[in-house]
């Protein structure tokens, strides 16, 4: 019996295909390649495509060339970032004003925004610890006097670009 597929379906699985054999990369790549390992492989990359669907917003698409230099961008970020804190805290007395600010985020609750604000933990000197409904986000910082929100507001729109519709999904 011959079944038909919907231009939708088929997008679906070719997606899922996609998605499935990038995770499977993702696995060779931090594991290896081993033929011993690949079962394992196999069966990580099927259950993180299954998760991927519930996790992954419907209608989101990624662009490669935002997420290169995204990365560029964070890696550069990571490392400036990381000597400053540094030289912060060896300096006497430390040369730190830590605080709290807030900032409004424009990214739609869901995963867009837990996502970009995992990335912000990730860096030196920032912290997320709380996010509100309406978008308000409490950062701790070590530095007051240092142009936070601007450099959050560059931070999100670097994240944005990583997306082909700029994160307008949740």
């Amino acid at each position: 019996m011959m079944t038909t597929t919907t231009p939708d379906a088929r997008t679906s699985r070719s997606g899922l295909i996609l998605r499935g054999t990038g995770f499977l990369i993702l696995w060779m790549i931090l594991i290896g390649p081993a033929p011993k390992d690949l079962a394992v492989g196999l069966v990580a990359a099927v259950a993180a495509t299954w998760t991927s669907t519930a996790l992954w917003p419907a209608g989101a698409r990624l662009s490669i060339p935002g997420i290169m230099r995204f990365l560029m961008r964070f890696l550069m970020q990571s490392v400036v970032a990381g000597i400053d804190v540094a030289w912060r805290a060896v300096t006497t007395p430390p040369a730190v004003a830590p605080g709290f600010v807030t900032f409004r985020t424009a990214l739609p609750a869901g995963m867009i925004r837990a996502t970009a604000t995992a990335i912000m933990s990730l860096q030196p000197g920032k912290l997320p610890v709380a996010s509100e409904p309406d978008g308000t986000l409490l950062i701790h910082c070590l530095d007051l006097r240092e142009p936070v929100a601007q450099q959050l507001a560059a931070d999100e729109a670097a994240f944005c670009r990583t997306m082909t519709d700029g994160g307008h999904h949740g």
